[in-house]
Formats: C-alpha cells, structure tokens, sequence
C-alpha cells in the first residue's frame, strides 16, 4: 500500500498503481466528474496516471491554472486533429497552451481564411462530440523519428532530433491522431465543447525570420459555453477600450511613426499624467519621502558597479561623449546610489524615504511594443528605502498601507505574491530568512492574503508583487517591494551605527504605480475614459445655445477657471443637440448649458456624464461641487 497525502493534509491509503482518477473517485464522485487535471509531489500529471508511491496529491479542477493549462493542452491537439482531418497536406509544427487559451502553428500552402477556422472549430466539436480515448506511449529515439517520418511531419523529426539523450518521447494518441507531446492531457476529448477559433497569423518557424512562415491558429476553449460567451464578451469590451483607440479619439497620446515606442503626449494626455502625479506627490509627501532627480545619463564605469553593463547591456542605449562611454538609464537604482554616498549617514537618519519619479529608456523589441503598456520610455515611480534591520517590516507595512491608497482611489482590487529565493541567488542563509520573514510579518500583521510565489525572488532579494485587477477582470503587476542585498555591497554603501563603527543598511526597491505611462494606459481601459472628475483633462464644457449669450458663457469659464477647473467652452455654430453628443463622445464629466434663461437667471444647466440632467444651478453652487468631487477624489465606474 502506499500512502496519499491530500490538500487538506488527511493521508489515504491505496494500492500501488492506482490511477489519479480513480483516488478521486473514492473520495467523491462528483469531485472526480469536475476534476480535469492533478500534481503529483508538485509534477503536473493527467488522471490516467498510474500513483506506485508515497506522495503529495493536487486535484485541480478548470477554474485552477494548472486545470486550465492541461484543458488547453488537450483543445490544441484536438484543433491540430481537426486540420488533419481537413487537410491531410498540413505539417504541424508546435501546439502550446497560452494565457487564455492555445494555439497551433501548421505549414500549409493553402491560406486559411475566417470561414476555414469556423470549419475547422466545427471539426473540433465533432471530436468532442466523439469522445476519443487519449492515451500516451512512449518511443525510442529511432521509433520516434520513424513514426513522425511515415507521417511526413518533418517539422516534429527536427524537434525529436534535438531532444537531449536519455529525454523521455512521449506521444498522445487520439483516435486516428497522434501527436509528439510531452503532455498531460485529459483522458478523453469528450469535456472540451466550448470551443472558438478566434484567428490565423503569421509566425515564423521557431520564432526566426530565416526559418518559413508559418500559419497560427489562436484559439480558446472553456468547459462551459456559458463561460466562454462571458470570456468573448470581455473581449469584445476590451476592444472598445484600447487605450490606443481611445488616446487617438480623446487626444490624449499618440505614438508618432517617427519614434516607435516613445509616445507623444497631447495637452488633455498632459492634464491626466500631471493630475496623477500630483496624487502622488501628495501622498508620498505624507508619508514622509523625499524626492529627488538623478541623471538621464551616467558613464560606463556607474552601469559596471551596478552590474548592468555585464547584465543588461543589450536592452541599454549608449552614447559616446568626450571619448568615454555612456548609457541613458534603464533603471533609477543606480542614481538612488549616488544620492546616498553623497554623504555618510547615521543610524539617526533611519529610514530614509527616498522617491524618484525617473524617466528610463529600454531597448524593447518593435515586435513587443503595445501603445503606453509597453514602450521604449517612460517614467517610473520609484522609491528607494534606506533603513535598520530591526526597521524592515515596520517599512514594509508602511509601503504596502501607501500602494492600498492608490490602488483604491481608483477602485482597484488587488492581490498579493510573496516571491522567495531563487536557486541562483546571492547572499547568506540568515539574511534571506531575515528579509522573508520581514516582508511575511509585515503582511500577516496587516491581515493581507498572500500566496507564496517559491523561487521566484529576484537574485538579489524576496519581493512583494501586487496584481491589480481592473473592471474587466483582467489582472496586471504594477506595484513591488523588493529587499535589495546586491546593490548597497555593490555601491559599497554604509552609516556609522550606534558603536560609532561603519554598517551596510538594509535597502528597499519600490514602486507602487510602476510605469506611468502603462498605468495610464491601465486607467483609460479601465473607465472606458470615462475617468472620474478628478482625473478628468476637461471637468466641465460649456455649450453655448447661439452667440448672443457668449459674453456670459465668457464670465462662466473665467470663475471655473479661476478656482481651477478644467474648462472649455463650445462656441461653435451647431446645434445643441449636436454639441451636446459630441460633449457626451469625448466623455466630459459636466456639461454646463447656457442659453437666454440661464443668461436672465445667472444660472448654468448642468448635465452630468454619470447621472444625466441635473437642472439649473447657481455657478457659485456648481464650483463648490466639482471641487468636493475633486477633494475627496470620488472614483466613479462605468459599465
């Protein structure tokens, strides 16, 4: 008998050989009918595989990652059976699940078209429909590239031919399919029935340019339809929402054809990002930091102390000035050193709060970039905390409390990743232990649900990655607080302690926005640019009836300006109804409607964006409303 460890910790025992499927079976029948996958001591395996000793068991279900993976796994050979199916002449090359769902990339001389992937998802539904038994073998070296070669897949015998001696060579059989895979799969086709082909693309061949062109398919799959009708949804409203899209339409940036990667931001872009960045400012300057400006450029000799040069090098732009090399900074880390040895410190200075908001350059590849979610430059919010050890969790929970502020003025949920130490890491056993137990206190004091993300710390210390999730549902990593051992030996930093002799501080790395301008871009998408009155490049439009009334519509402007709302005024000679819609499309928090009665009254009709009419109010009245909107940041979401 063996014994089987289980999530809950309870231990069972069972015979050896027993298979995954059938230790759920004797658990709970309906437990084994949702299951799709399992670990076994941590290794991803599918339900058919057989248990011959003592071991921790995972059951996961679709909704786990690991579930959705092998789920995926599983739609991407049944999408590569389907095109056998439809045409035999196709080579197939590799298969992966993604996030979100999976693709295949096929040699086919025939260009597939959006009618062929319907056909082809038909085909799909007609395997599940089959419920083909999915069993793995597995292949000697010379059988294996036999096998693949009287199937004429020339593209898997090279795949074979460079796997390392001794690899195992798997294949997964699904009815008259067989496919080179390393899996797992789930037992059958039967479970994927929600299926969608979404597109074809280009790809080459392993990824380079001198290997053929090959067609992806992209495609996703979910248990049930009702889900993947939500997922398709979510895309569709994604769409609207591009940030691209909408920066263009709002005139808030653009990327500029002659700088790919470095956008251009327009004055209403200008009024958002300097409205942010006063948030910012304002809650660090509580908080206790300083801020600070380091140099764009610094020499080569300051990127090899800080290890960049040796690690970094290819993402960096350099320059040549009066004969010596230079690099424009990817990172604000080093400049932070600068500032720091630019006298001795003692203890009596601890901690010190030092922000940063430095612009960086990266040499990203054109084929990565992505509007303001990924460009060549942007401004990056960080934060460089110098500090005792006995200092670290108090400073750690005093970060987190500053991130939760952000986040939640714009209504962001989030969750948080506590990542350990990698293998590859420097630094001594006690000061990891140390720097891991600072950031877990700090965060089991604060009572913040975590999950342990093991090895995935930097080389040079733990960190803490929080994972905002938008009104989508969509999830991304902007804030981080990472413990730094590198760089203080590095840079050779020190303070005189309390014995009057030299000490190396404990540092942190920070950033809570991450970069400003992939935030925006966040923000945009988020409220649809439908931001909040706060953030809003124009508060409040005043739309003039005729040009009789341009005197007062004039005194109107002037008073909201004077008190510092951001206002324009519609003077054009159109009609009100057209005014209105256009005020509505460029997403206007107020509408201010001046005509001959509000003229007599001294009054402005007020149209809100959110609440529709809201009928004639005194200007005084209205100021003092925009501006208790603005004070207490009011966030506001739309669907």
């Amino acid at each position: 008998m063996i014994k089987v460890t289980l999530k809950d910790g309870s231990v069972k025992e069972y015979a050896k050989g027993t298979t995954v499927m059938d230790i759920a079976k004797s658990i709970s029948e309906g437990l084994a009918r949702s299951i799709v996958a399992a670990s076994v001591n941590g290794e991803v395996v599918g339900l058919n595989f057989e248990v011959n000793e003592d071991c921790e068991l995972n059951l996961f279900k679709f909704d786990d990652a690991e579930g959705k993976d092998v789920f995926r796994h599983t739609s991407a050979h049944m999408l590569a059976q389907a095109i056998k199916r439809l045409y035999p002449e196709a080579k197939l090359a590799i298969g992966p699940s993604i996030e979100n769902g999976f693709y295949y990339d096929i040699d086919l001389e025939y260009r597939l078209t959006p009618e062929d992937l319907e056909k082809i998802e038909t085909e799909m539904k007609k395997i599940a429909k089959e419920d083909l038994a999915i069993e793995r073998f597995e292949l000697s070296r010379e059988d294996a590239i036999k096998l693949m070669e009287e199937q004429g897949e020339n593209y898997k015998v090279e795949l074979i031919s460079e796997l390392p001696e001794g690899e195992v060579i798997s294949f997964y059989k699904q009815g008259d399919f067989t496919d080179l895979c390393r899996g797992p799969h789930l037992p059958t086709t039967k479970k994927v029935k929600a299926i969608k082909l979404q597109n074809v693309t280009g790809a080459y061949w392993r990824g380079d340019e001198k290997n053929k062109m090959l067609q992806r398919i992209y495609g996703t799959s979910f248990e049930k339809n009702k889900d993947l009708e939500t997922y398709l949804h979510l895309l569709e409203e994604a769409k609207k929402r591009d940030h691209r899209k909408l920066g263009r339409e709002l005139e808030l940036f653009f990327i500029p054809e002659e700088g790919p990667g470095f956008p251009l931001f327009l004055p209403k872009g200008m009024e958002l990002k300097n409205e942010l960045l006063k948030f910012w400012r304002e809650l660090h300057r509580k908080d206790g930091y300083v801020e600070i400006e380091t140099p764009i450029i610094l020499n080569q000799k300051l990127w090899e102390t800080s290890g960049h040069w040796y690690h970094y090098k290819e993402n960096m732009y350099t320059v040549d000035i009066d004969e010596q090399q230079f690099a424009i900074k990817p990172m604000n880390c080093p400049g932070g050193m600068l500032y720091y040895n630019f006298k001795q410190h003692s203890y009596k200075d601890f901690p010190m709060r030092v922000a940063e908001l430095g612009r960086v350059h990266r040499h990203e590849l054109s084929g990565a970039l992505n509007g303001l979610k990924r460009v060549r430059a942007f401004t990056q919010d960080d934060a460089h905390i110098f500090m005792l050890p006995n200092q670290i969790k108090d400073e750690i929970k005093g970060v987190v409390s500053l991130i939760d502020k952000v986040y939640s003025a714009f209504g962001f949920e989030y969750h948080l990743e506590l990542s350990t130490r990698p293998e590859d890491s420097m630094g001594t056993d006690e000061e990891w232990e140390a720097a891991e137990n600072g950031l877990r206190e700090a965060l089991e004091e604060l009572n913040l649900p975590y999950v342990i993300n093991e090895g995935d710390g930097a080389f040079y210390g733990p960190k803490i990655d929080f994972h905002l999730k938008d009104c989508l549902g969509r999830t991304w990593q902007c804030g981080t607080i990472q413990l730094d051992m590198q760089l203080p030996q590095r840079f050779d930093i020190s303070y005189i302690g309390e014995d009057g002799e030299k000490h190396r501080p404990v540092m942190i790395h920070r950033v809570a926005l991450g970069s400003i301008e992939r935030f925006i871009g966040i923000l945009i998408e988020h409220y649809a640019g439908k931001f909040p009155t706060w953030i809003s490049p124009v508060q409040a439009k005043i739309l003039l009836v005729s040009d009789r009334f341009k005197d007062y519509a004039e005194e109107v402007k002037n008073a909201l300006f004077d008190k510092g709302i951001r206002v324009e005024l519609d003077d054009r000679a159109e009609k009100i109804g057209y005014k209105i819609r256009e005020a509505q499309l460029q997403k206007v928090p107020y509408m201010l409607i001046v005509g001959e009665k509000e003229l007599n009254e001294k009054k402005v009709s007020v149209r809100s964006r959110d609440n529709g009419e809201m009928g004639a109010m005194d200007v005084e009245e209205f100021i003092a409303n925009v501006l208790k909107e603005v004070e207490e940041r009011t966030n506001v979401i739309q669907a």
